[in-house]
């Protein structure tokens, strides 16, 4: 039974695979992406799903669905928050379509002005010191933003102990959280959308292989350092 639910919620979310891919998100070719992604084949810009505003919203029902089904395991996943954090720039309008859809309010950190006196970031939107807040961002890859976002929310008295993220690169970014006693969730990894774009005939046999064997070798690094 449990087998089963699991293929049926995997089913659930490759549909956000298609989405990407009918999107024009999800690219082949040479991308090297902020401090982590070095010469990557694949690139995945979700921040598109705003051209769809259906897509958006049924991105954020996914995700509402994921963190009350954490919530709600006997040994839980997820736990209670009452805000709602956005990484920008990536993850601030998955976590404005997540506010609207689960009713909590929307935090997010900026970073300080350039030229402005001291080097603390500030926090918009309305909280309490002592809230929980979940954090929403697009992408994870080698974690950098994920953990300075923490930092910053806990600098402010905020509780954090779970993040959400459409696409997991495996890249690092989980074993970053994990140190900090944050959980990584993610609705779908890169390798499991590589694998469906393939089955579903949507990519070349040349960048499947090629993708496939530049996540394999990043694993192998990562492994290294764990």
């Amino acid at each position: 039974m449990s087998d089963q639910r699991d293929l049926s919620q995997l089913h659930g979310r490759l549909w956000l695979a298609e989405a990407l891919w009918k999107l024009g998100s999800i690219q082949f070719g040479d991308y090297t992406l902020g401090r982590t992604v070095r010469n990557s084949p694949v690139y995945v810009n979700a921040k598109l799903l705003i051209s769809r505003p259906a897509d958006l919203q049924r991105t954020a029902q996914l995700i509402a669905d994921e963190l009350r089904m954490g919530q709600a395991m006997r040994n839980r996943q997820v736990e209670p928050f009452e805000t709602i954090a956005g990484v920008p720039i990536g993850g601030l309008h998955i976590a404005t379509a997540l506010s609207l859809e689960t009713g909590s309010p929307l935090l997010y950190v900026r970073p300080p002005r350039t030229g402005s006196a001291g080097n603390a970031s500030h926090i918009e939107g309305i909280y309490t010191p002592g809230q929980g807040t979940v954090i929403v961002d697009d992408l994870a890859a080698g974690g950098g933003s994920l953990v300075e976002t923490v930092e910053r929310l806990r600098e402010a008295g905020l509780r954090v102990h779970d993040a959400v993220v459409l696409i997991d690169r495996e890249q690092g970014a989980a074993g970053r959280l994990r140190m900090l006693g944050v959980r990584l969730h993610s609705i779908l990894t890169l390798d499991v959308v590589l694998q469906y774009l393939h089955s579903a005939s949507h990519i070349s046999d040349e960048d499947y292989e090629r993708s496939r064997l530049y996540l394999s070798r990043e694993g192998d690094v990562r492994s290294e350092f764990d």
